[in-house]
């Protein structure tokens, strides 16, 4: 395989080798399972087996998926669709960062997060993607402000993911604190931190260029809704 040719497709390996654990589907489509990101996974992406998603996604259900531009069949519509990068790390081991204040998130933070996620929308974001990985998280009391963590796993890539900051607590560098944490983690443990983020964003896009990532592929996203 070429040098990082797995995060072309990095969802699949990811749910049918990195995570199957948390996944549901078949060899032609997998999803993560309820309760997590509400993100599918094809085996071919620009050919999806509607057959086999309809096994996992019910009528109603919205869904995540990259790389497939084509028309959808009767029972299926485009609700969204937009472009995001594949970026990848690509300097040094980051130095480590001060971990004052800095909580890990467990179980029991798990509907502050998803709250936090939903002001910000990071990305898709369920109440139990925070058992995907490590997550660390910054608090103003009660009140998670911001947090980082890990989502998708397809070793030796490992994603930095869920990387938001409240409204009221940004431009003090909490988020970024929290990625370069994260980053160290995964260097250390042998992996290679990459992320998505959508090519509007440019400001985070930006953010993630001058910490050491590198834009690695660009990819169409949708929003599918299955309809009957």
């Amino acid at each position: 395989m070429s040098d990082h040719a797995k995060l072309d497709h990095i969802l699949w390996y990811s749910f049918s080798e990195g995570q199957p654990q948390f996944t549901i589907g078949d060899d032609k489509a997998r999803r993560y399972a309820p309760g997590f990101s509400t993100i599918s996974a094809n085996a071919d992406p620009e050919n999806p087996d509607f057959e086999s998603l309809a096994k996992i996604w019910n009528i109603g259900d919205e869904f995540y998926c990259d790389r497939w531009s084509g028309e959808p069949p009767a029972g299926w519509s485009v609700e969204k669709e937009t472009t995001m990068f594949k970026m990848v790390w690509d300097a040094p081991i980051p130095d480590p960062v001060d971990h004052t204040g800095m909580v890990t998130l467990g179980p029991e933070h798990a509907e502050r997060a998803l709250e936090l996620a939903i002001m910000t929308n990071p990305g898709p974001f369920g109440l139990r993607t925070i058992e995907l990985g490590d997550y660390y998280g910054y608090f103003d009391g009660d009140r998670l402000i911001a947090m980082s963590g890990e989502r998708m796993s397809a070793p030796p890539y490992r994603e930095v993911s869920g990387v938001c900051t409240h409204p009221d607590s940004q431009g003090r560098g909490l988020a970024k604190k929290l990625m370069l944490r994260i980053i160290r983690q995964q260097m250390e443990r042998g992996e290679i931190p990459f992320l998505h983020v959508l090519t509007h964003n440019e400001v985070a896009r930006g953010m993630y260029k001058r910490m050491g990532f590198r834009d690695h592929l660009e990819t169409t996203v949708r929003v599918l809704k299955r309809l009957a």
